[in-house]
């Protein structure tokens, strides 16, 4: 089904380690609002979706948030490479090594592990989109709040291409919402489904 280009999506060139930062980016990983999330969301959510056009945006957006996935992998590995151990105890970034070295994990910054509790597939077409927007604009604010605390221009260029990307997400999601009203049922929209009707 797919075709894997062996090159990030944009490129990420890190000169300076980072450990404090890294933690704090690694949320876009394995955090709630982050891109494996995403990916997991969108490529579940396309199985029940019974346009043929949605279907293919769900595919498309969540194969792309995978390639999202890479780059903050390859960002948090670049920002933690040939790290000494003095540098480890002074960012605070221990507690992460003691349990992954500086292997990449799924977890918010925090230190909460990646939890499937933090999507949804409902297999509902209004319910899907509506969490497919909302995801895309939570993203966006970890985003924001993450260039907030970053001042290297060499990680802030790939986390502004991400935080655009989550914006033409959330662009396509709304064009797909349209397209998926004006096709529903007016008789089926909220209120009343047929099926569920005992007559």
């Amino acid at each position: 089904m797919w075709t894997y280009n062996k090159k990030l999506q944009y490129p990420v060139n890190i000169k300076n380690p980072n450990p404090k930062l890294a933690q704090i980016i690694l949320t876009q990983y394995g955090g709630p609002d982050g891109e494996l999330g995403a990916s997991l969301r969108y490529l579940s959510q396309r199985f029940a979706m019974p346009y043929a056009e949605l279907k293919g945006l769900l595919t498309d957006i969540g194969t792309e948030e995978l390639g999202h996935l890479e780059m903050i992998g390859a960002i948090v590995y670049q920002l933690t490479r040939n790290l000494s151990i003095e540098q480890i105890q002074a960012s605070g970034f221990d507690k992460y090594f003691v349990d992954h070295t500086t292997g990449i994990y799924p977890q918010a910054a925090a230190g909460v592990p990646y939890s499937a509790l933090s999507m949804q597939s409902k297999g509902d077409i209004l319910t899907d989109l509506h969490e497919d927007l909302a995801a895309e604009q939570k993203a966006r604010t970890t985003y924001d709040n993450i260039l907030r605390l970053v001042d290297d221009p060499d990680v802030a260029d790939p986390i502004k291409f991400l935080r655009e990307r989550e914006i033409v997400h959330y662009q396509r999601f709304g064009e797909g919402l349209r397209l998926a009203t004006d096709r529903l049922d007016s008789k089926n929209y909220y209120m009343y489904n047929p099926s569920f009707d005992k007559k």
